[in-house]
């Protein structure tokens, strides 16, 4: 009786495995694929998943999935292939694609979760992806649809008088674009009419534009200039007319305007005449003070000085410098690693205001200069997080270890730097204002060449092989490299070591607090 009755349970076990068996090879033959019926869309320079599965729910680990661009299935943009992905692949996006969940609720493969993603998008990235998978007697394969979108820098705004009657014609740029933003211009009263407007591709793939209108300095008080992609992704300029109005907007001849016009006239040529005398006075004496020269001298240039190759790269590296961190100057709330070359702000770190960026978050450069050319690179992208969005490098006088704010970050303050602000852009300084720029992508790794006797610091982004500001000063005196690495960012700020080849710094290295000895 006993053995009579293990016979029946070995045998309801046995038909269960084979049933489930059967079942298991019959999902095996036949599933579809679904995917996203609306176009993703993705930010440039962000990461973006475009997501597919199968139906129903099955085990992919053991299947082949490729995610490749129309006609171009042999050199696929991802391939997984004998239960890992493989290394043929479209050379473009290398190190940038990889399987991923498509939610937090999915189980990856084994729910047959294919969905792929993109690092670091770029112009060329939109279009359509074909996503494909491939089973012993069955397969099946959809398309996904990428945009890119890429919302500009603040709109700039230029009033320049209209000679022959009270009108003004307001013109409003921007850059870093994509696609082509609307543009509608605004009064505090009304819509206004757009006089023209024109768009140049940049050779990143954005666009910058340019708009104008004409406006009466007597009918409205404020316009606006409106960027948009969508209502979502907008960017606004805005000015004073009447604070900017001419004193020629009416006739000198009537009424009280020809007091004015007098009154105008006498302070003009009475500023023209002590001008006169202050450049014979400088003439005679022959000098100024070094915050004269350095503020006068100091301008940003964004147009190319070169187009970047292996060979202008290989000679910058000629003028390398071993940089590390001073850990003396450094604020008490940053983290340094114990090599003395990456920072990043401590846990503990409360900013003094939110969304300001944190210029007191600094650390010097452990070498000074006074003299010729010194090169360095920082890496702004570790492993696989995106870049950066929030840095500051750059060049500061020695001993100006204290900085309260960004207004104290002139060249007669002996401050010179590029920034990245996140959201707000990029800006650097000259001696009467902070130059907003746009870059496109963020730069992954930044390299710095100091040549102290020509009064130029020059910023390269490595990755794209661009040039991307070249800031013309007078230094004297000494100076040492400026580093502070933002709030917030995932991945520390890296000095790299070109001695060694110049790849992905190594993140096992530990951070210390800055207070802490190496």
């Amino acid at each position: 009786m006993s053995s009579g009755g293990d016979f029946c349970i070995c045998t309801s076990l046995l038909c269960f495995i084979i049933l489930k068996t059967i079942l298991v090879h019959a999902a095996g033959d036949s599933f579809n694929l679904e995917v996203s019926p609306d176009p993703i869309v993705g930010q440039l320079g962000s990461s973006v998943i475009l997501p597919c599965w199968t139906s129903p729910p099955l085990n992919t680990e053991a299947l082949e999935i490729r995610w490749y661009l129309p006609e171009q299935f042999k050199v696929p943009v991802l391939l997984y292939r004998d239960g890992k992905v493989q290394e043929t692949q479209e050379e473009q996006y290398r190190n940038r694609s990889s399987l991923t969940l498509r939610s937090v609720q999915s189980n990856g493969l084994k729910d047959g979760d294919v969905s792929l993603r993109l690092e670091n998008l770029r112009i060329g990235d939109a279009g359509v992806f074909h996503c494909y998978v491939s089973g012993d007697k069955s397969y099946d394969s959809q398309v996904v649809t990428l945009n890119i979108t890429a919302v500009g820098s603040p709109p700039v705004m230029f009033p320049q008088p209209v000679s022959d009657d009270t009108r003004l014609n307001v013109s409003c740029r921007s850059s870093g674009w994509f696609p082509e933003p609307s543009v509608v211009w605004k009064s505090d009263r009304r819509n206004l009419s757009i006089g023209g407007t024109s768009h140049r591709r940049a050779t990143d793939g954005t666009f910058s534009v340019q708009s104008w209108t004409l406006v009466s300095s007597s009918d409205v008080q404020q316009v606006f200039c409106h960027l948009s992609l969508s209502s979502e992704e907008e960017r606004r300029g805005g000015i004073d007319i009447q604070a900017i109005r001419s004193p020629s907007a009416g006739s000198p001849s009537e009424g009280p305007w020809k007091a004015l016009f007098l009154t105008f006239m006498i302070f003009s040529l009475l500023g023209l005449l002590g001008f006169i005398v202050y450049k014979y006075r400088e003439k005679l004496t022959g000098k100024k003070t070094d915050e004269e020269k350095t503020d006068e001298e100091t301008n940003a240039q964004t147009t190319p000085l070169m187009v970047l190759n292996d060979e202008l790269i290989k000679k910058l590296r000629k003028h390398a410098a071993v940089i590390t961190l001073d850990r003396e100057s450094a604020h008490p709330d940053l983290t340094i690693s114990t090599d003395l070359r990456a920072v990043r702000d401590s846990l503990k770190y409360q900013p003094k205001e939110s969304g300001v960026f944190p210029y007191e978050l600094c650390v010097c450069g452990d070498q000074t200069f006074n003299a010729g050319q010194h090169y360095w690179e920082v890496e702004l992208q570790l492993n696989n997080h995106n870049p950066k969005d929030y840095w500051l490098i750059g060049l500061m006088k020695q001993g100006n270890y204290h900085l309260p704010d960004k207004s104290a970050l002139t060249p007669s303050n002996g401050f010179w730097f590029l920034c990245s602000d996140g959201p707000n852009g990029f800006h650097t300084n000259t001696y009467d204002t902070s130059i907003t720029l746009s870059f496109s992508p963020k730069p992954q790794r930044l390299g710095v060449l100091l040549d102290y006797d020509k009064g130029q610091l020059s910023f390269y982004d490595i990755t794209e092989y661009k040039h991307l500001l070249t800031i013309n000063t007078k230094f004297s005196g000494s100076v040492v490299p400026l580093f502070n690495p933002g709030v917030g960012d995932p991945c520390p700020l890296k000095i790299l070591d070109l001695s060694e080849p110049a790849e992905a710094s190594d993140p096992t290295v530990p951070l210390l607090d800055s207070q802490n000895t190496a």
